[in-house]
C-alpha cells in the first residue's frame, strides 16, 4: 500500500519506453560523506567527553538518526526513476507521497548536457531539457548515467524523423554486450 507504483503503470498503451534509469550512484557520495563525518564527530565527542550514561545514550541515538537518515536517502534514490518514452520524459519519486513529473517531447525545444570532471571520471552528467518559454519541473536532471547515450537517444526522439528513429531499445542492451 505504501510502496510506490511501478513507473511502467503510468505509460499509455500507445507509448513505447525507450530509456529507464535511476540517477547515477555518485549522487549518494555526498550523503555518505556527510553521514561518515557526522558519525566521526559523534565518536570523537564521546571519546573526549567524560564517561557518562547520558553522553553514551545521546551519542548512540545521534548515530542511529544519522544511519536512519542515510538509509531513507538511499531508499529514495533507489525508488526514483527517470523514464523517456517516444512521447514524454517522466520522473517518478517519493515513498509515501509519490510524485510523477512529466514533460511531453513535443514541447522540447533544446537539449543540453554537461559533464563536470567528476562526471567524466564516474560516468554521469546533467541533462538540461528546455521548452518553449516555460520552466518545467524536468528542466534539469542531474547525475544522469551514460549521458551521451541518453542525450543521443533523446535528441533522435525529439529532432529525428518521425518513425525512423533507432533509439528504441538503445539502452536496453547490457553494457557488456556492446
Amino acid at each position: 500500500m505504501l510502496a510506490p507504483r511501478e513507473i511502467d503503470e503510468y505509460l499509455l498503451p500507445t507509448e513505447r519506453r525507450v530509456i529507464r534509469v535511476r540517477q547515477h550512484w555518485a549522487v549518494m557520495i555526498k550523503h555518505l560523506v556527510q553521514t561518515a563525518l557526522f558519525l566521526l564527530v559523534v565518536m570523537l565527542g564521546e571519546a573526549y567527553l567524560p564517561d557518562s550514561v547520558v553522553i553514551d545514550n545521546v551519542a548512540f541515538y545521534l548515530g542511529l538518526v544519522a544511519v536512519l537518515r542515510f538509509t531513507v536517502l538511499t531508499i529514495l534514490w533507489w525508488i526514483e526513476r527517470i523514464v523517456i518514452t517516444d512521447k514524454r520524459v517522466m520522473l517518478a519519486e517519493g515513498i509515501i507521497t509519490h510524485n510523477v513529473g512529466m514533460m511531453p517531447l513535443s514541447k522540447v525545444t533544446d537539449l543540453t548536457f554537461r559533464r563536470s570532471l567528476g562526471g567524466r571520471i564516474f560516468g554521469y552528467g546533467t541533462l538540461i531539457v528546455e521548452s518553449a518559454g516555460q520552466i518545467q519541473a524536468l528542466n534539469q536532471i542531474s547525475y544522469m548515467p551514460r549521458p551521451e547515450e541518453i542525450y543521443e537517444a533523446l535528441s533522435e526522439l525529439v529532432f529525428g524523423e518521425k518513425g525512423k528513429t533507432r533509439a528504441t531499445g538503445m539502452l536496453a542492451r547490457p553494457r557488456w554486450r556492446r
